[in-house]
């Protein structure tokens, strides 16, 4: 039972997950099935290193060509739904999932008006008819739990100036400095896809974690899905990274009485607590402007949409000539007050 399909009771047509109602839902008959009452297979198959490679659609009995990392997806000839329940078992698992609440019409009008915002973008390319195509991709990710110990030894001033008499005085005060600080983050997110750009995952974020649910194979139905590239002691090295900003900034909010600090030795101890495998909803949006192909991503969840739109330089020259020509008028202004140019 590698391949999974979803029909439904009713006519035998697919069935999809529908953002909208959080079900299942057919494309034939629109009967809506609740996902918490539908049996998941995973719990009831277990996999082996003989079992078949090679995916046949259960509906047209093609053969489903995807690549290796790929656990969800549509069969190129006839359209059905599939989950590769193989690629998402064991350690392939994932723990939870957060379902698609933007539905593909919703995502296009959301990109469309995104367009039209675009500023400094060529006129043409606000028009948003150049969608190449919008893909629905569950993107795998690792939400760390990460354990700090951090000590911190330096110097600090305190600074004070007062005048007695015609003096003026300035008293500087130095302390030994020490800190030793407790911090611990969770649900840190890193994107596990070698396809997937980090810098445009990361800007995806905030994903609402509260609406976290246990993962279930139906919520795969309609949509692409991905396994991860990379397992969570890979990623490891990245979410320390990711965590240090937020680590300097609480030193430095412990250390705030102080005029100026000079840290001489800072000591940051990462414990990887836990990490669990998440689905997270991203729509895809490629698009081609002026022979050139341009990618963004919308999160799922909240619509937010990244990515490096085109610039017009004929808009960003008359953009900068507007604050140019608003300063001399206001330099010009201000030189004639102070003249006494007034009526």
């Amino acid at each position: 039972m590698p391949v999974i399909e979803y029909k439904c009771p009713n006519c035998g047509g697919g069935m999809v997950f529908d953002g909208d109602t959080g079900t299942l839902s057919c494309l034939s008959c629109g009967r809506k099935d609740n996902i918490e009452q539908i049996p998941d297979p995973l719990t009831k198959h277990v996999f082996t290193e003989d079992e078949v490679k090679e995916y046949h659609c259960n509906s047209c009995g093609a053969v489903i060509m995807t690549e290796s990392e790929t656990s969800a997806t549509t069969c190129s000839f006839c359209g059905s739904a599939v989950v590769l329940s193989d690629r998402l078992s064991g350690e392939l698992a994932p723990v939870m999932v957060i379902p698609f609440s933007i539905t593909k019409e919703e995502a296009m009008r959301a990109f469309r008006k995104w367009c039209r915002n675009g500023l400094l973008t060529p006129s043409g390319f606000m028009t948003a008819d150049r969608i190449k195509g919008i893909t629905g991709m569950y993107v795998p990710f690792w939400l760390y739990e990460l354990h700090n110990k951090i000590e911190v030894h330096g110097q600090g001033t305190k600074v004070r100036t007062y005048t007695r008499g015609d003096y003026h005085y300035t008293e500087t005060q130095y302390f030994d400095v020490y800190r030793k600080i407790r911090l611990n983050y969770v649900k840190v997110p890193i994107d596990a896809s070698a396809k997937m750009k980090d810098e445009l995952m990361d800007k995806l974020e905030p994903f609402p974690y509260e609406q976290l649910k246990s993962f279930k194979t139906p919520y795969l139905a309609g949509y692409i899905a991905e396994k991860y590239s990379y397992d969570e002691e890979q990623l490891f090295p990245r979410a320390k990274e990711k965590i240090r900003g937020y680590i300097d900034a609480y030193i430095s909010s412990a250390t705030a009485g102080y005029n100026t600090v000079h840290y001489t030795n800072k000591q940051i101890d990462t414990k990887l607590k836990q990490a669990d495998y998440v689905l997270l909803p991203v729509w895809m949006v490629h698009y081609d402007y002026n022979k050139s192909e341009y990618t963004f991503a919308m999160n799922g969840q909240t619509g937010k949409v990244v990515g490096k739109p085109p610039i017009s330089m004929a808009k960003v020259s008359a953009w900068f000539a507007g604050i140019f020509g608003v300063s001399f008028l206001s330099l010009k202004l201000v030189s004639w007050m102070m003249g006494g140019g007034f009526w």
